[in-house]
């Protein structure tokens, strides 16, 4: 199969805007192609995306019988995936947010800390006495 101006424009217009979802995207490897030997009739196109964030590698294959489709499906299923993968970092910073205001809310006692001395002043002591 060869790849035309068109088809690398349609890859770079669609892959390349899953970076407004995420900036931190660092690369992506486009592998689109027809497939000779399937059980389906008739052309069957192939498009695979293996996208290196920080910490992990996205990978996403998809065949459909329009190239275009094929291609249109591994974009959606990348957004997916990083709307996922930003969902579980966006919880994570709020559940630590949740431990700490936990934590600065409690009490000296439950904190493992002694209580700091009451201050009396000396006309109260005196009354206390009773002198």
């Amino acid at each position: 199969m060869e790849l035309t101006e068109t088809i690398k424009d349609y890859i770079n217009q669609k892959i390349g805007g899953l970076e407004k979802f995420w900036d931190k995207i660092i690369d992506a490897d486009v592998e689109v192609g027809l497939i000779n030997k399937h059980h389906q009739s008739g052309d069957i196109y192939r498009c695979e995306v293996n996208m290196r964030v920080p910490g992990e590698t996205l990978r996403v294959t998809k065949t459909e019988k329009n190239l275009y489709k094929a291609i249109d499906k591994v974009k959606d299923h990348l957004r997916n995936l990083i709307e996922e993968r930003q969902g579980k970092r966006r919880d994570r910073v709020r559940r630590g947010a949740r431990i700490m205001k936990t934590l600065t809310n409690l009490s000296p006692f439950a904190r493992g800390e002694e209580p700091p001395e009451p201050i009396v002043n000396e006309e109260e002591e005196w009354k206390m006495k009773g002198k």
